[in-house]
Formats: C-alpha cells, sequence, structure tokens
C-alpha cells in the first residue's frame, strides 16, 4: 500500500516489539491512524517524527498539519449525519481514524487486507474528476461520497462520508462470498455484520452531500484557530522560559 506501513513495518523500521509499536500510537507519540482495528503508518508523517524526533499532530502530503482535535469534532458530525467519516490527504491517505464507523467496515478492516482495500478506495476518490460531491460504489458494495478541502486556492485534502448501504442492499450470497475471498476473509466471519451499514432515504443522502461541503469549508478555519492558538502558547511558554533564566 502505497504511502502506508504496517505495525510489522514499524517493527522493522524501528527494531521494537510490537506491543511497543502499539502503545505509541494508542498515546499519540507516534503518528498513525485506526483503519477499523489496523493500525496504519502514513510514510512521510513517520519520516518526519523520525527527523524531528517527537509527533504529536498528523501532517498531510502537503506538510499541512491537521490537530488531533479534530477528531471529535468529526465523531460529533458523522453522527449527526448517520454516516462514517474520515479525513484524508490529497492522496486519500487517511490523517484521523474513522468516525462512526459501521459493524461491517470494523469486521472488513480486521483483516489487514481489508484495511488496505480501504484506503485503496479512498485513494481512488482522490482521482475522481467531479468537484461536488456524490455517492458512488466502494469495492466493499457500500457507497461513500467525498468533498475537497481548500486552503486559499489550493485542494489540500478530502472529507469523506461512507458505510452508506445502496438501495440495493444487501449483496447476493455469491457477491458477498466473492468479498471475502478478496480480503482472505470467511464469509462466516462476515456475514453477522452484513446489515450493520447505514441506510439513507433520499432526503437522508441529500443532506450528507449537502453537508459534506460546509465540513469541509470548516476545516481549515479549525485549522488556523489551531495554528493560531500554538502560536500564541509557545510564544507564551518562550516568554516564560526567558523570565526564569533571568
Amino acid at each position: 500500500m502505497s504511502g502506508m506501513l504496517t505495525s510489522r513495518d514499524l517493527q522493522d523500521l524501528l527494531q521494537v516489539d510490537r506491543s511497543t509499536i502499539y502503545r505509541m500510537a494508542e498515546a499519540g507519540s507516534l503518528p498513525g491512524v485506526k483503519v477499523g482495528r489496523q493500525w496504519r503508518f502514513p510514510e512521510h508523517a513517520v519520516k518526519t517524527w523520525l527527523a524531528n524526533g517527537t509527533k504529536t499532530d498528523e501532517p498531510g502530503a502537503n506538510g499541512q498539519v491537521f490537530p488531533t482535535s479534530l477528531k471529535p469534532v468529526m465523531d460529533v458530525i458523522a453522527e449527526m449525519l448517520g454516516v462514517m467519516l474520515v479525513l484524508t490527504d490529497m492522496s486519500g491517505v487517511p490523517v484521523t481514524d474513522v468516525s462512526n464507523p459501521c459493524g461491517l467496515f470494523e469486521a472488513v478492516a480486521a483483516y489487514p487486507g481489508g484495511a488496505d482495500e480501504c484506503i485503496a478506495g479512498w485513494q481512488e476518490l482522490a482521482g475522481t474528476a467531479d468537484l461536488g460531491p456524490r455517492f458512488t460504489g466502494s469495492h466493499l458494495g457500500l457507497q461513500c461520497a467525498r468533498a475537497f478541502i481548500r486552503t486559499g486556492a489550493e485542494l489540500t485534502a478530502m472529507v469523506i462520508a461512507g458505510g452508506v448501504a445502496p438501495h440495493s442492499w444487501p449483496p447476493s450470497s455469491e457477491e458477498f462470498a466473492g468479498m471475502a475471498e478478496s480480503l482472505g476473509a470467511e464469509v462466516s466471519a462476515l456475514e453477522p455484520h452484513v446489515e450493520e451499514v447505514y441506510r439513507l432515504d433520499q432526503e437522508a443522502r441529500q443532506r450528507v452531500l449537502d453537508m459534506l461541503p460546509r465540513v469541509a469549508s470548516m476545516i481549515p478555519e479549525v485549522v488556523a484557530e489551531y495554528s493560531s492558538m500554538k502560536g500564541r502558547l509557545e510564544a507564551i511558554a518562550a516568554l516564560t522560559v526567558s523570565k526564569e533564566l533571568k
């Protein structure tokens, strides 16, 4: 998976055991995101973390920092809309954990191949030509939509809504078996979760499509406010240290 490292990759790179990798990721001292039950680590963020010696926020591929405080905001919005939400950079690499994941997504993402398939689907959304959000199919047979996040005139990230069942849900037994086989999963492990998806009527779908651009336009404001506040706090800390040294 281009741009993403697994916990095994991190083990080989850092020469520590896997429990240490998980502990550091859970504590936020190692840049990573959870896709279902699987941890994935953006390669560019890990390189920055290694160069700086410490890392608490997730940078996008263009170097923009997304504060970890965005996650609770995304959680609330996802629950209100009745969908999953995830923030990714412009290459489709997630920079937040998935908010409000549906049961089928979590069951699929529990498999290493499933987590990578989910990320691959987000990467495909980055390459679609239409600027406005619309629901499209994913590898799980579910539907998702995305809105671009702009910083000035530049597209810098995406907010993606997913986990939405199409009107024809659930898939046939043959289709579901094929999906499980492609993930290296047992049908019996996924089948109990087939109805654990988000079903939206036409009005609810339109509400999601209307809200996504508004959420996307809000995020740069949160990032700017965070950067301003962080700068003020750093200046206060520097001033305090300076006074203590005198």
